[in-house]
């Protein structure tokens, strides 16, 4: 998810802590994330009053979205596709997806949001969950390799959980994924119809009818489908229009 600023860790979590609840999941009742009851500009607004700005993207880590709770689902639901595998949770938000791939027994499991507060997050969720997960801000999409702060990373997994909902994003996250299969890493993709969902080359793997969080969308379920790409040419490298 898009970027913000940093607090010191114990702030951030201290803040998150305060203006969450831990609740479980809607459709992944096996997991538990801290999430906002409140309606999402409210806490928005207190995130940039917190951090003394006000050009922060909207706190993505505090709510549960329908592409990354269906992927979630499935994972859970078939944890042969993550059992022993390197896992890497693109644009990770809440960490929810990582948690899920965490519990379906993958080898290694690195979330990577470029949002210091998503990240606050993620370690909150995974020590609630009792899962172990590495995290990363390094902005992944503009790198050519899948290199982090910490060096590289390995992924035989990428998971991508509603990222398809602006252009820029979903362009960048292509090539993302163009990259990560010539490294010889397979994709998942949560969606629930985002507009800039690649229009060719994927396989649906499944569908739930995903309950909505409140004030996040225009309806309160979401058929909400579980893609992987078939191929180089029609999935990752394919342009949107």
């Amino acid at each position: 998810m898009p970027g913000g600023a940093s607090l010191p860790p114990g702030r951030a979590a201290a803040f998150i802590e305060a203006r969450t609840r831990r609740s479980a999941v809607p459709l992944v009742p096996e997991i538990e994330l801290f999430l906002s009851h409140a309606e999402p500009t409210a806490l928005w607004e207190q995130t940039e009053r917190e951090l003394g700005r006000a050009d922060l993207a909207p706190p993505f880590w505090a709510y549960p979205w329908a592409g990354g709770i269906a992927l979630a689902r499935y994972i859970l639901d078939h944890p042969e596709r993550v059992a022993g595998q390197n896992v890497l949770d693109m644009a990770a938000g809440s960490g929810l997806v990582a948690i899920a791939a965490a519990l379906a027994g993958a080898a290694h499991v690195t979330a990577s949001d470029i949002d210091p507060m998503a990240a606050a997050a993620i370690g909150l969720n995974s020590r609630a969950n009792d899962v172990r997960v590495t995290v990363t801000v390094t902005d992944l999409l503009a790198s050519g390799t899948l290199r982090a702060e910490g060096g590289d990373i390995t992924a035989d997994l990428v998971l991508v959980g509603d990222a398809w909902y602006e252009r820029r994003l979903a362009h960048r996250m292509l090539a993302f994924l163009g990259r990560a299969r010539d490294a010889g890493a397979r994709a998942l993709i949560g969606d629930p119809g985002r507009t800039y969902l690649p229009p060719g080359g994927l396989r649906a793997l499944a569908s739930y009818a995903v309950p909505v969080w409140p004030g996040l969308e225009d309806a309160e379920v979401k058929q909400t489908t579980v893609w992987e790409p078939l191929s180089e040419s029609a999935g990752c490298r394919r342009r949107l229009d």
